[in-house]
C-alpha cells in the first residue's frame, strides 16, 4: 500500500537525516578528518577569493566525500549486524566501500588542486 504524502512525514525524514549527520560527526574518526579539511579548504577559498563556479566544485567535492563517508559508515554498521564474527565476504563489502570513500577524497583533493594551486602559485 502506497503512504500518502505528508508535510509530518517529509519533516520526519529531514529529522532523520539530520540525526544521522549527527551520529556520524559524533561517533566517527574519519568523518572529523574530513570536515576538519572541509573548514580549512573554506577558509582557504575565503582568503584566496574563489569565484562562483570555483565554490560550486569545491562544495560538490566536500559534499561527495562526506556522502561517501556516510555511506561507508552505514555499511560498516549494517554489516556488523548482519554478521558480528569475521567473514571474508563481509571485510571485502567493507574494504570496496571505504574505497569508495578514498576514490571520492582523491578526486575532492585533485579538484582543490586545479583550484588553489594556480591562485597560490601563478607560474604553473
Amino acid at each position: 500500500m502506497k503512504k500518502r504524502f505528508t508535510l509530518k512525514a517529509r519533516l520526519n525524514s529531514f529529522a532523520n537525516a539530520f540525526r544521522g549527520i549527527g551520529i556520524m560527526l559524533r561517533e566517527e574518526h574519519n568523518a572529523w578528518i574530513h570536515c576538519a579539511a572541509a573548514v580549512l579548504v573554506t577558509v582557504a577559498g575565503l582568503l584566496t577569493g574563489l569565484s562562483r563556479t570555483e565554490w560550486i566544485a569545491i562544495v560538490f567535492a566536500i559534499g561527495m566525500v562526506l556522502g561517501a563517508e556516510a555511506l561507508n559508515t552505514s555499511v560498516e554498521r549494517l554489516s556488523d549486524v548482519v554478521q558480528p564474527e569475521r567473514d571474508e565476504r563481509i571485510r571485502r563489502a567493507k574494504d570496496l566501500s571505504a574505497g569508495a570513500v578514498l576514490f571520492c577524497a582523491i578526486a575532492a583533493a585533485i579538484v582543490g588542486l586545479i583550484i588553489f594551486l594556480p591562485k597560490w602559485f601563478p607560474a604553473i
